[in-house]
């Protein structure tokens, strides 16, 4: 009688969905034990929710900043003295209503796919059984809500159990006034003034989304930019941009606390200024989820931050558990997430591994420009990581861009002195989710920028744009070597 491998995975979200539609596939007996709905926070409250509610805020944005000069006129009967008025507005309690639905009907598909591949889900918190048994199998506890335990067996345990948001002690969310990123749609109003303390991607994102929708902004970042992790002149345009479009950000102002005064709230900065409004929105990180789940006991060694290490094929320190997602603290991206869940699954399974590479991740920040990322970045090539020439264009040169009414935006690719082999770049435009591909492509499969140039481009096309890039690294490649 052929063994069957079993596999438990604690946690949902695309580490733990991802790995488990592996494992079935290759024959194990999986069971995913979740407590909120497959997908995770990614699906639920962070990433499908903030990304259905900045398309809505996208369409504000594009019709705000194009329509007068793409020539369409708009039928108003605003009268004269308020012609400077919106013309267009937001229901924030319908686009509310179906943010949450388009979540909750993600995760109802995904539990299907897991369901319809042989897999059990399990509705609790598991938490792994110290030590390990004569066989290597360990025990994971699985707590329902009811209080009933269960104990599984499994031959392999991955650790998908994601991370929650970060919170100040003196700026406690209470779901109403003060918001974290989880919060934030069961809104039904439109926040009048919103204060966004934190400028990094969730930051950044939210601030951008709610200025389109219409709220007065303040973005309090305690760096000297907004998205301090990025792209340095991607970051500039971007912050250009949202003080262009009327927001008040503030550099170098650490928020130190925030509190409900009537139906209004208080920042308070550390250098003793207090701003106000009539909401305020926490973005000041995350916390990974390892606490009270048996982790060190079992033998999981964490980091400081309370992260799981890892190796580049998901182990731990612990034999036959494996992490994967943002409780690792490798890049808390959900690709990146079930990318580490497969890995772990192809390898404990014995099927062929390739080891996770970092430098091969596309990321996206869904602003507006959006700004996405793939390979070395320029602060490599600054420190003296790597040796790579660099060519940025920006979009206004770009005939597509000109007729779409673009003005925001430019194409960055780095690649080798010697070869021209490309080893990185960003595009920051509207979608440049999409426009960053090409570029992924080139560095996953070292592509020269010779290969890149020769490629066809539509023309017009803001794709072109990464072509003609291309075409300069090369020239000067060429012209180098004369």
């Amino acid at each position: 009688m052929e063994l069957v491998t079993r596999i438990v995975i604690i946690g949902g979200g695309p580490g733990g969905y991802e790995a488990a539609l592996v494992a079935a596939q290759l024959g194990a007996e999986v069971t995913v034990v979740d407590c909120d709905g497959l997908g995770g926070a990614s699906v639920l409250t962070d990433c499908v929710p903030s990304k259905t509610l900045i398309a809505t805020a996208e369409v504000m944005t594009t019709f705000d900043s194009s329509y007068e000069e793409l020539g369409i006129i708009v039928a108003d009967d605003t009268p004269p003295l308020e012609q400077a008025a919106r013309v267009v507005g937001v229901d924030l309690g319908k686009v509310n209503r179906r943010v949450k639905r388009l979540a909750l009907a993600q995760s109802h598909d995904i539990t299907a796919s897991v369901t319809r591949a042989g897999g059990r889900v399990l509705r609790g918190r598991g938490r792994l059984a110290p030590g390990q048994a004569a066989d290597g199998s360990r025990e994971v506890v699985v707590r329902s809500a009811d209080g009933s335990e269960e104990t599984l067996v499994a031959d392999a345990v991955l650790i998908a159990t994601g991370a929650h948001p970060r919170e100040i002690p003196d700026a406690q969310p209470d779901g109403e006034r003060i918001l974290n990123w989880t919060q934030v749609y069961d809104l039904d109003e439109l926040p009048e003034e919103l204060i966004v303390v934190g400028s990094g991607v969730t930051g950044a994102e939210f601030a951008g989304a709610y200025q389109a929708l219409g709220s007065r902004v303040t973005l309090v970042s305690s760096r000297d930019r907004v998205l301090p992790g990025e792209d340095p002149d991607a970051a500039a345009v971007l912050e250009d941009v949202f003080r262009r479009r009327g927001m008040n950000v503030m550099g170098r102002s650490r928020a130190q606390a925030a509190k409900r005064v009537g139906d209004r709230v208080e920042v308070t900065l550390a250098d003793g200024r207090v701003i106000t409004g009539t909401h305020c929105l926490m973005a000041v990180g995350s916390i990974p989820n390892t606490e009270g789940i048996g982790l060190e006991e079992a033998g999981v060694r964490l980091r400081e931050s309370g992260h799981i290490w890892t190796d580049k094929v998901s182990r731990t320190t612990a034999p036959g558990v494996y992490a994967a997602g943002d409780c690792t603290g490798v890049l808390a991206l959900a690709s990146v997430a079930a990318m580490q869940g497969r890995i772990a699954m192809y390898h404990f399974l014995g099927d062929a591994v390739t080891p996770l590479n970092l430098k091969a991740v596309s990321a996206n920040v869904f602003t507006d420009p959006e700004i996405a990322t793939v390979g070395y970045s320029q602060a490599d090539v600054d420190a003296g990581k790597i040796d790579a020439r660099v060519v940025k264009l920006p979009l206004l040169r770009n005939p597509r861009a000109k007729m779409q009414g673009i003005r925001d935006g430019f194409v960055k690719i780095f690649c080798r002195p010697g070869t021209g082999i490309v080893v990185g770049g960003v595009v920051v435009a509207p979608r440049a989710s999409e426009l960053i591909h090409p570029i992924s492509i080139a560095v996953d499969n070292n592509l020269t920028v010779e290969q890149i140039a020769n490629a066809f481009t539509v023309y017009p096309s803001l794709s072109g744009s990464i072509a003609e890039v291309a075409r300069q690294l090369h020239t000067r490649k060429t012209q180098s070597e004369r």
